[in-house]
């Protein structure tokens, strides 16, 4: 392994409900990075799953009467089925309370920390939020409530066992400022580096056997306790490459992979960007090497949560819309940072744009080299300048989501590869192939034979550079391309939308 290797995950969700939107948007974007690092000839492995060792999913299968080992596994197979409606190329997926890795590579990242020195046991008392799985200051709260779960948190006296974080202030400082710990957007990274400043304390890394209702993995050598669900669950990253099964993954893509990217949401970025590289640090293993982090979906303003009921199920709306709409929609629409608020009418409207923009241009574009060019198009020379305008666009297209992608800008990648499109189809106005075509005389044109090599260009490009963004429809517009007959062409295309 070398730098020409990326290991790329999801944050694993909680399953105390249906998977939303929320979950959707970060599996797509990861997604992207994935396939996006293939295509450019990168090894990838990319890993999704979920986090079944959680409070919040003892007390969703209490309110449901349902055992939680069920309720879990029937919640987890939803999150599991994604990969279909959304076109997902995971190449692994994790479930905490199930996979036999899991609990090994757990146990050992606390036996390595125990050997540091940075774990300890005291008794605490503290407000917490089994909402966000964590103790709660009172400055954290509004109005004596949960900012994220508007719920007041619960006072919590026990015994636990702790993690000295604060042994690890000016180590992790130095790593994001120096930038080989990378937390993207800058936004983002800002909010990080104040939280370190302001002072680390030590957390809380286990809760007793009896609040957790026996539901977790057990603290070795202490079965009176389960690990925190944050300690247990940010352990899949590695526990997945068999960190503790001796599994020969874990050298290949975390200890010798050039890039180790999380992509999570900003509602977890402490644990994500303080935590898990201190603990990290505590057990002598290699650390992230970037950290992207989106904001929050919304609906009326609403943040999509399981736990507050605002969902919106992805597999539905992708049967309604179609897997390209979705997926389009959460590339083209969300921004780098601020939350975006979701609305159906927006989703139909980047449809139409796939349909009629790229879908068109194809189909136009098939339709004229079956007309005038059955037999293939000559050889011609680029002379004209709107011919030179759209091979330029042409040229950089790679180069630009190249450079937005490193920046994690989706959305300007996504905006870098429809400029081709809206080019391609201002350079179909400006030469009216059909003109071109009565012009000839029974002749061969090269006025037309350069009009169509450069529409077909565009294309195979557009078909190319697809792939990581709208994997089915990129691969019918290959086949449509090669279709010698151009209405099969046609039909195979208007499938993808």
């Amino acid at each position: 392994m070398s730098h020409q290797s990326s290991y790329i995950t999801t944050a694993i969700p909680y399953v105390n409900g249906d998977p939303h939107l929320g979950f959707a948007l970060e599996c797509v974007q990861a997604d992207l990075l994935a396939r996006h690092r293939r295509l450019r000839g990168e090894q990838v492995r990319f890993l999704s799953g979920t986090d079944d060792h959680a409070l919040k999913n003892v007390e969703a299968a209490a309110a449901a009467g349902v055992p939680v080992a069920q309720f879990v596994d029937e919640k987890a197979e939803r999150f599991a089925a994604l990969r279909e409606p959304l076109e997902l190329s995971n190449d692994d997926f994790i479930r905490t309370s199930r996979d036999p890795r899991h609990g090994p590579g757990v146990e050992r990242l606390w036996r390595a920390c125990v050997a540091s020195g940075d774990l300890y046991e005291r008794y605490y008392e503290g407000l917490y939020c089994t909402g966000c799985e964590a103790f709660l200051s009172p400055s954290d709260l509004l109005d004596g409530l949960c900012v994220e779960h508007r719920r007041p948190p619960e006072q919590v006296a026990e015994r636990n066992w702790f993690f000295r974080l604060s042994r690890y202030r000016d180590q992790l400082l130095a790593l994001i400022e120096s930038g080989r710990l990378r937390v993207e957007p800058e936004q983002r990274r800002n909010e990080v580096l104040a939280f370190i400043r302001g002072g680390l304390e030590d957390f809380s890394v286990s809760r007793s056997q009896e609040r957790a209702h026996g539901w977790g993995i057990p603290v070795p050598e202490d079965p009176s306790q389960v690990i925190y669900v944050w300690f247990d669950a940010l352990g899949n990253y590695i526990s997945a490459l068999g960190y503790g099964t001796e599994g020969e993954l874990y050298g290949r893509w975390w200890e010798r992979s050039g890039k180790r990217v999380h992509v999570i949401g900003k509602g977890i970025i402490r644990f994500h960007a303080v935590y898990w590289p201190a603990i990290l640090l505590s057990a002598r293993e290699p650390l992230p090497t970037a950290i992207f982090v989106h904001d929050y979906l919304t609906v009326d303003g609403q943040k999509l949560s399981k736990s507050l009921g605002v969902t919106h199920d992805p597999a539905d709306i992708a049967a309604r819309y179609g897997s390209a709409a979705l997926r389009w929609w959460f590339l083209r629409e969300v921004p780098r940072t601020g939350d975006t608020d979701f609305r159906e009418e927006r989703l139909a409207a980047r449809a139409n744009e796939l349909a009629d923009g790229l879908g068109n241009l194809v189909n136009r574009t098939i339709t004229l080299v079956g007309r005038y060019r059955p037999n293939g198009v000559a050889q011609f020379e680029t002379r004209t300048e709107a011919s030179l305008t759209l091979r330029a666009v042409i040229h950089r297209t790679p180069d630009a989501i190249d450079e937005a992608l490193s920046r994690y800008d989706i959305r300007s990648a996504a905006a870098a590869l429809w400029s081709l499109v809206e080019e391609a189809n201002r350079y179909v106005a400006a030469t009216r192939p059909w003109e071109l075509a009565k012009a000839e005389a029974g002749d061969a044109s090269s006025d037309l034979d350069e009009a169509l090599g450069a529409l077909v260009d565009a294309c195979r490009t557009l078909a190319r550079e697809f792939q990581p963004f709208l994997p089915a429809a990129s691969e019918r517009i290959e086949r449509a391309l090669a279709a010698s007959d151009p209405k099969l062409g046609r039909r195979l295309f208007a499938k993808a939308m």
